[in-house]
Formats: structure tokens, sequence, C-alpha cells
């Protein structure tokens, strides 16, 4: 009688320890994911934005692909691993491509005579011109 109770609770019961971790880091992904786009409406300048823009979606694009890495890896088939390691090739890309775009961006910005925001910029009022 153990082992039929045994089984139920493994098959049908909870999360595995590794789906549970993959949710947590999917759901930490969105949280950063959805502070990037706030960031990218609230930043003053274009280089501030492009901060928000380059750190938070590259950190919140890791964690959410990471997590659904831990999700897919339920039974550690061939399969499951080969997922897996594709996810990860995924990561490592976005890990190298993201910040080195975001870098190539401000330069070109840079190089156009586009200047960062300094504190007389910000100081002045925002409201209509009458």
């Amino acid at each position: 009688m153990e082992p039929v109770i045994a089984e139920a609770v493994q098959s049908g019961g909870g999360m595995a320890p590794l789906q549970l971790l993959g949710t947590i880091l999917g759901i930490i992904g969105l949280i950063f994911f959805f502070g990037s786009a706030v960031g990218m409406i609230r930043f003053p300048d274009f280089y501030s934005r492009m901060h928000a823009a380059g750190k938070g979606d590259t950190l919140s694009t890791m964690l959410m692909l990471i997590g659904f890495g831990l999700v897919t890896m339920e039974d550690f088939s061939v399969g499951s691993w080969l997922l897996f390691v594709k996810l990860m090739a995924i990561v490592l890309f976005i890990y190298i491509t993201s910040p080195t775009s975001t870098h190539a961006l401000m330069r070109a910005a840079f190089e156009d005579e586009e200047m960062p925001l300094d504190e007389k910029d910000l100081k002045k009022p925002v409201g209509k011109k009458k």
C-alpha cells in the first residue's frame, strides 16, 4: 500500500523543485522586465533610457529563459537536456550581444552629438511655454 501512496504523491501533487525554481526565476525575470519598461518611459534622456533597456532587458530575458529551461527539466531525458542546452546557448548569445549592441547605439548617438542631460537641463520646468 505504501508504494501506491508514494507514487500518487510524487506524480500528481505539487511541483518538482526544479519547476518551482524555474517558475520563481520566470517571475523575477518578469519583474525586471517591468522595471526596464518603466525605466524606458520615465528616464529623461537617451543614455539613461538605453541603460535601462540594456541592463534590464538582458537580465530579465536571461532569468526567464533559465526559468523556462528549468521548468522543462521534468524527467531528465535526452530531449529535455537538449532543450535546456539550446536555451542556455540563447542565454549566452544574449549575454554577449545585448550589452554590445547597447554600447554601439550609445556610441553612435555620442558621435552624432547627442549629449546627455546635465543638472541645468534637469532643473528646467517641463510645462508648456505660452
